[in-house]
């Protein structure tokens, strides 16, 4: 039997606030815990976000390795266009390199995260 349970996933960024809510709006969380250096979205039942402040933050640089993207987080959608299109008027980006295919599509969050939707 596992003796551990994954309860959260925190991304560094320049400004918890703003990444929360970006968070937010995408995946209808809520804010559960906020300062000005870190905000959890409740992702009841499933894995909490959290976002750290951390000074002089770096965005990854994907698909290059310059500054590591370290991971991604994935997203299963019911459309992945339609949520797609969300993402974007949030802050979203979608960068050139799409290596999915109809499979799946690539974003970057607005402090840099590559993260993916799919059906």
């Amino acid at each position: 039997m596992a003796s551990a349970v994954l309860r959260g996933v925190t991304l560094d960024c320049a400004d918890p606030k703003a990444l929360a809510g970006f968070y937010a709006e995408l995946t209808g969380m809520r804010v559960s815990f906020s300062t000005e250096e870190f905000v959890a979205l409740d992702g009841a039942p499933h894995c909490d976000l959290g976002f750290q402040r951390v000074d002089g933050y770096r965005a990854p640089q994907w698909p290059g390795q310059d500054v590591p993207q370290q991971f991604h987080l994935d997203f299963r959608v019911e459309d992945v266009d339609e949520t797609e299109r969300l993402a974007l008027s949030l802050g979203a980006v979608r960068p050139d390199r799409q290596p999915g295919g109809d499979r799946w599509r690539v974003l970057l969050d607005p402090a840099g995260h590559p993260f993916c939707l799919s059906a």
